[in-house]
């Protein structure tokens, strides 16, 4: 079986350098952010900005949205890490992670909202996971930290869908997963050979997909189990790229999965099969992908989102089933 994706939409504005990060949202608007310093709202429909923030000092490197679209969370290369409230168009919680003064702080790389509320996580170069609260009026207050055991820079973050785990990801090629409830470390997987810069959970917490510079991606199930056993960890590798994977995102209904690279492509995957269903060729390299987070309609299978080398958001949607 083979798919096809159209390039139904580009951004009207693009950003003037790389995207680094990007997000359609649940209020199907899409977040995109830049190594220009900003970091922009734009509206599927049109392709036109409708918010956006004056720009940071540094690169954005990564953002977390919160499962209703309504608030960001974005980082930037210096470690400031700010919570943008889209309803209001206000920044309300603003954390200088690189703060000397502060005992134990650690810059944040990547990001992560919590899906639950009430608090966030950063990545740093020590190989831990701080939690950090998310509430405006203690906002960037370091609450626990999660230890790797590993000192290796983490290159991403993210919750699972229910909030009480949380997966790391290191340049060494390491991944992590924490129970947030009970601060311990429920497994690591070596599945990797060089960095890994992506994570995606399917959404019933059961897979995560990893995408790594070693030019694969890894599905793993980390399923709990009631008696506590962890799953079986890797149960699929994908292969097609030529160079780094910078990106991935699995889609609503769990069946298909996308990528980025450097080689200059987008990849669709049929997660079943375990393999390509669809390349797109891009003039530069593909730093990101996120597929929209409503369900398909029949037929279809469904839309997403991409942002890289060249600043342009580009929207793509199913054009239907190919044999």
């Amino acid at each position: 079986m083979s798919l096809a994706f159209v390039n139904a939409l580009d951004c009207t504005e693009p950003h003037s350098d790389e995207i680094w990060d990007i997000a359609w949202t649940a209020a199907d608007t899409v977040i995109s952010a830049s190594a220009d310093g900003t970091i922009k709202q734009w509206d599927s429909t049109s392709g036109q900005v409708s918010l956006a923030r004056p720009p940071h000092n540094l690169a954005i490197v990564s953002l977390s949205v919160s499962p209703d679209g309504q608030s960001v969370l974005y980082n930037g290369l210096d470690g400031t890490t700010c919570l943008w409230d889209l309803t209001s168009d206000s920044i309300v919680g603003r954390h200088e992670s690189y703060d000397r003064s502060v005992e134990g702080a650690e810059p944040s790389w990547g990001v992560s909202l919590n899906p639950k509320g009430g608090t966030y996580a950063g990545t740093s170069s020590s190989g831990n996971v701080n939690i950090y609260s998310a509430s405006p009026d203690s906002f960037g207050v370091r609450q626990t930290v999660l230890s790797s055991g590993r000192n290796k820079h983490g290159m991403a973050c993210k919750h699972s869908p229910d909030g009480k785990r949380i997966a790391l990801s290191s340049d060494a090629g390491q991944v992590y997963i924490f129970d947030l409830e009970t601060g311990s470390l429920d497994n690591h997987y070596s599945s990797h050979a060089m960095a890994v810069r992506s994570l995606a959970w399917s959404y019933d917490g059961q897979l995560l997909l990893t995408a790594s510079d070693d030019k694969r991606l890894i599905l793993h199930d980390v399923r709990s189990t009631t008696s506590g056993k962890p799953g079986s960890g890797a149960v699929a590798t994908l292969t097609g790229h030529s160079s780094w994977v910078l990106s991935t995102d699995i889609s609503p209904e769990g069946r298909l999965a996308v990528s980025g690279s450097a080689d200059k492509s987008i990849k669709v995957w049929d997660l079943a099969a375990r393999t390509s269903v669809s390349t797109i060729q891009e003039s530069g390299e593909v730093w990101s992908v996120s597929w929209r987070p409503k369900s398909a309609p029949t037929g279809s299978a469904g839309a997403f989102v991409s942002g890289g080398e060249d600043g342009l958001v580009r929207w793509w949607r199913s054009a239907g089933l190919g044999v």
